[in-house]
């Protein structure tokens, strides 16, 4: 089958066409290629090592189920971390009698960001990273899949909404409260950036 791709450039998703028709192999290759970025977003998305490998496993397994069924709308990446975002969320439901998330359509109408550079310096600094991720962890779980989606997988802000199954704005405003409550979180090392650099012997969090 002859499938014209929307992002010529990105040769995972030819792969995953690869894998809609019947090829194997194709899918041993996305598995190599996706094996470490997936395990790394499902393992801070529960908080969890183990489980979060065996998400992953999870994921895999039902992108490869679901392979006779693809279309290559989007970038093979925004296609997985869907499928990765909607199973964590899953099961985070499935752990807690109720869901900590955010109901994303009441989000539509957040203010512009005002913290966004003091929480992108703090998300930066290697010295707190042990600190950062605690507080990432504590976030609510669509907030947490925006910002893990964004920081460390790269998507854009189009690619997290089709992640997330909800609109531009809304991810916007997820980032934007998962951002101030971040920084609400590690406040003691923005003011002290002087103590983390001396004990951690690294550069100060500006």
């Amino acid at each position: 089958m002859t499938t014209v791709l929307p992002f010529p450039t990105d040769p995972d998703a030819a792969l995953m066409c690869r894998v809609r028709d019947g090829d194997d192999d194709a899918f041993t290759r996305l598995f190599a290629n996706w094996r470490r970025p997936l395990v790394r977003f499902t393992v801070r998305f529960v908080g969890d090592q183990a489980r979060g490998e065996e998400l992953a496993q999870d994921v895999f397994l039902k992108v490869y189920r679901a392979r006779e069924r693809y279309e290559p709308r989007e970038r093979f990446a925004a296609y997985l971390f869907r499928v990765a975002t909607n199973h964590c969320l899953n099961e985070l439901r499935r752990s807690e009698h109720k869901a900590r998330g955010d109901n994303v359509e009441d989000l539509a109408q957040e203010p512009a960001d005002a913290h966004q550079a003091a929480a992108d310096a703090v998300f930066e600094a290697a010295e707190i990273q042990v600190a950062v991720r605690a507080a990432v962890g504590k976030l609510p779980p669509t907030q947490r899949a925006a910002l893990l989606l964004l920081r460390e997988e790269g998507l854009g802000y189009e690619e997290i909404a089709d992640a997330l199954e909800t609109s531009v704005s809304a991810v916007k405003s997820l980032l934007n409260r998962a951002r101030k409550a971040l920084v609400a979180e590690l406040q003691p090392f923005l003011e002290h950036p002087l103590a983390v650099s001396g004990a951690a012997g690294g550069e100060a969090v500006s």
